[in-house]
């Protein structure tokens, strides 16, 4: 068996394969609702044999959005919503996951297809904040640097989305500290000119984050495994480094995350990325090495390749993007190259 198709247990969960579906947003919803399309987007994915479907980042504040069409959990009335999607993935023996955001100084955009420019305040636009009063852009609006009131109202909102992702059924949870994000904002120096407790040392800047951590766990259940995204460098001098990954990735085994989704860059604008097949898979593998199971993310195309990234133990889990967009029974295909029979949908046996 190619161990692509190798069942993981990660605590009380079991997933059928090594394929993830990362996530990636649609900019769709209205008022943080889901809709039709996020229920077959999603949906597709897990009748086209992926492992963990994992939903947009999905901001656990109003003010946290990227842009007014990202989806939210920060009210009673999305659980719903997020219910059908979970129930539909669960009846395709797929496990649903979502991850919980919040964009910072990156908030308060139109959509990437409209340019994906801040908006007006005139225009539906709203205060954004971050660590720091430092624009991601300097044409961007100045973000509120965070009082302290400010930050625990952070904690709090990443806690009660936590709980109302378990009450919608999800299994698994990501805390999105990756791509300039809130989170990713704080570990950076790049961001984080802070003075108090939350900047300056690498204790201090990493602080909101193993807070965060600390208070999802309170309304996570405990069975159910915690994932959290990280940008494993900023790709800049000065700011946020691997050898820093690697450290809080020995914090965060301790505090009981199970894995850590290894990404990279997202918190300088004009970041030089080198850019090419596998070029993140380097961080998921030096990340492992602290003894913490890591996805490996970044232009991971074939089966073969996601194979040879599994087989050299560079990576637990394999997350797609672009491929999943393009084929999204990327699966069953794998399944053929690598010459694993695979369980197809009834419906679809005819093209099997």
């Amino acid at each position: 068996m190619a161990k692509l198709f190798t069942p993981l247990i990660i605590k009380d969960i079991t997933l059928k394969n090594r394929i993830v579906m990362s996530p990636m947003c649609q900019y769709s919803a209205t008022d943080g609702f889901t809709n039709d399309w996020h229920l077959v987007h999603l949906g597709t994915r897990a009748s086209g044999g992926t492992g963990l479907v994992i939903t947009e980042a999905t901001a656990v504040s109003p003010e946290g959005r990227i842009s007014p069409g990202d989806i939210g959990i920060w009210d009673d009335k999305h659980i719903s919503g997020l219910h059908r999607i979970v129930n539909f993935i669960n009846s395709q023996d797929s496990v649903a996951g979502i991850q919980l955001a919040h964009a910072g100084r990156k908030a308060s955009c139109t959509v990437p297809r409209d340019g994906g420019k801040q908006l007006d305040q005139k225009l539906g636009g709203w205060q954004t904040v971050g660590p720091s009063d430092i624009p991601f852009n300097n044409d961007d609006r100045i973000p509120e640097a965070l009082n302290k009131e400010g930050i625990l109202k952070v904690i709090s909102d990443f806690k009660t989305a936590a709980a109302r992702s378990a009450t919608a059924g999800f299994k698994v949870v990501e805390i999105h500290s990756a791509h300039g994000y809130l989170l990713h904002e704080f570990l950076s120096p790049l961001s984080n000119h802070r003075s108090d407790e939350y900047g300056g040392s690498f204790e201090n800047r990493t602080r909101l984050l193993l807070e965060v951590v600390d208070a999802v766990k309170l309304e996570w259940p405990s069975g159910n495994p915690l994932f959290v995204r990280i940008s494993s460098t900023d790709w800049t001098d000065g700011g946020w480094t691997v050898e820093d990954s690697v450290k809080l990735a020995y914090i965060l085994k301790d505090m009981g995350v199970d894995l850590i989704d290894c990404s990279s860059g997202g918190n300088v604008h004009n970041a030089k990325i080198p850019a090419g097949p596998g070029y993140q898979v380097q961080f998921s593998e030096a990340v492992r090495k602290a003894g913490i199971m890591t996805g490996a993310v970044g232009f991971i195309t074939t089966a073969r390749q996601a194979e040879s990234i599994l087989q050299e133990e560079k990576a637990d889990l394999i997350l797609l993007a672009r491929e999943l967009l393009r084929n999204p029974y990327f699966p069953l295909t794998a399944g053929k190259e690598l010459n694993v029979d695979l369980k197809w949908p009834a419906q679809y046996l005819r093209a099997k």
